[in-house]
């Protein structure tokens, strides 16, 4: 009679998963013990596996992506605000873009989040941002229209300033196939910063800021213009109404969050 190997071969590999299993715990008890992990926002103290916040951070998280918002202008409204699909704040207002989806509002652990990816290289955070846009777009109704994603554009000073454009990171974990991102849309002055400038500035400064390359390929196509943060939707809406000039069907805005909601 043949012997079989086959429950000596089970025995061996059982044996040498265990060993792997029981080395890959000690080792990251180990990284646990020299390197504890903390908050990626407070530094508080955390368990491994509570993916990179505590939950405090978690909970004002939370708050900040809760709240109802009008999907023509990001600003927080109740749905039993909603008039011809425009709240009350923009009720005057014409938007150039189609129609806008935001993560939350810009403060505490969102606010947080942004700044540290935004202007201290923490473009680690891209991922999780990222998908909570990617989130927050498939709740929409339009995701499945748009055909390109297209990062709002760096003048190349402000990019060399930087060293990155944050709403390409965010594009790049926002789009999937068959959409594609383009960076066919181009700033083509450097401008002041917006969050110091009233709303009239604001709409000044970004006037005619935009261009777009030759052969850009936006003619007939649904776009999600891409941002981290808005405020008075001037910068939304001049890209807006250069990628409709330049032959765009429709253009929607993805942001992370949007600021100041008590603006009038």
């Amino acid at each position: 009679m043949a012997l079989s190997l086959k429950p000596i071969h089970r025995q061996w590999h059982n044996l040498a998963a265990g060993i792997v299993a029981a080395t890959s715990q000690c080792l990251a008890g180990l990284d646990d013990l020299l390197f504890p992990p903390s908050c990626n926002l407070c530094d508080t103290p955390i368990a491994r596996q509570d993916d990179g916040l505590c939950s405090t951070c978690w909970q004002e998280l939370t708050r900040n992506i809760a709240d109802d918002y009008c999907r023509r202008c990001g600003r927080n409204a109740s749905p039993f605000g909603i008039v011809n699909n425009k709240c009350g704040g923009c009720q005057n207002e014409e938007p150039i873009f189609d129609g806008i989806v935001r993560v939350g509002v810009y403060e505490t652990a969102l606010r947080n989040l942004i700044l540290a990816f935004k202007f201290h290289e923490r473009t680690e955070y891209a991922p999780r941002l990222g998908g909570m846009m990617r989130d927050a777009l498939a709740a929409s109704g339009f995701a499945r229209k748009i055909e390109l994603f297209v990062p709002v554009p760096l003048h190349w000073r402000r990019r060399l300033e930087r060293g990155y454009n944050q709403a390409l990171y965010l594009a790049r974990h926002l789009c999937l196939p068959p959409a594609h991102i383009c960076t066919d849309l181009v700033r083509i002055r450097y401008t002041k910063r917006q969050w110091n400038l009233s709303e009239a500035q604001r709409r000044h400064n970004v006037k005619n800021a935009f261009t777009v390359r030759r052969g850009h390929p936006f003619e007939g196509k649904t776009i999600a213009l891409v941002d981290d943060i808005t405020t008075s939707g001037a910068t939304l809406t001049e890209c807006a109404k250069v990628l409709k000039t330049a032959g765009a069907k429709q253009v929607y805005a993805v942001v992370t969050a949007v600021a100041h909601q008590n603006s009038p």
